[in-house]
């Protein structure tokens, strides 16, 4: 985490470069746990549509969708289990990224896990389903490369296309923390890309 590039995106917005890079491994291996506990779906929109990007969660609570709306709950629907505990490095690594970013408070209680394949997306949206929009969106880019669609508090902003890599974390909050934003449509691996998939960890405090 020493010596990455911090680039500021907007008042409120950090881009922290290859900010966890040296720690993918370990971050992987924590989300393939994850998953044996709470597998990877791809949830419904409360219109039916069901979500390119697969998810999952770990933490005290996790965002779940379904034809009853968008919500952070305490048990998977799927097990009826509390989601997998959030592990000691993702917590470390959401502390440290918002303190860098300027959010020295910041209590993360979730983490939603997405898993983009090529073509996967996500549209533009803002995170408001939780409580206290005082904290940030701490946001870290796993595996293979995106285009990150960074708007902003309306839908008339046109986006920026902001490129992640590897390693990679996004913190935006206070006059940013509704900003719209999304993920355009995942490329195809090139012969250097060592991954399968993107990983993308959202730390926030739900409750």
């Amino acid at each position: 985490m020493a010596g990455s590039e911090i680039e500021v995106l907007c008042e409120g917005a950090t881009l922290l470069h290859r900010f966890v890079a040296s720690h993918a491994p370990k971050l992987l291996d924590d989300v393939a746990g994850i998953a044996r506990e709470a597998s990877f779906r791809q949830m419904v929109t409360p219109g039916g549509s069901a979500m390119s990007v697969a998810m999952t969660n770990c933490g005290e609570v996790g965002w779940v969708s379904d034809r009853r709306g968008y919500r952070y709950d305490p048990l998977d629907p799927e097990t009826g289990k509390p989601w997998p505990a959030m592990p000691g490095s993702f917590r470390k690594i959401a502390l440290r990224a918002a303190e860098v970013a300027g959010f020295p408070d910041f209590r993360p209680d979730a983490c939603l896990i997405n898993r983009y394949r090529p073509g996967a997306r996500m549209g533009l949206h803002q995170d408001k389903d939780e409580q206290d929009f005082a904290q940030p969106i701490v946001s870290v880019s796993l595996g293979l490369p995106a285009v990150f669609l960074f708007g902003g508090v309306t839908r008339k902003q046109r986006p920026r296309r902001i490129p992640l890599e590897n390693g990679d974390v996004v913190v935006w909050g206070g006059p940013a923390r509704l900003v719209y934003h999304g993920i355009a449509p995942l490329a195809e691996p090139t012969l250097l890309d060592w991954y399968e998939y993107r990983f993308n960890l959202t730390f926030r405090k739900a409750l």
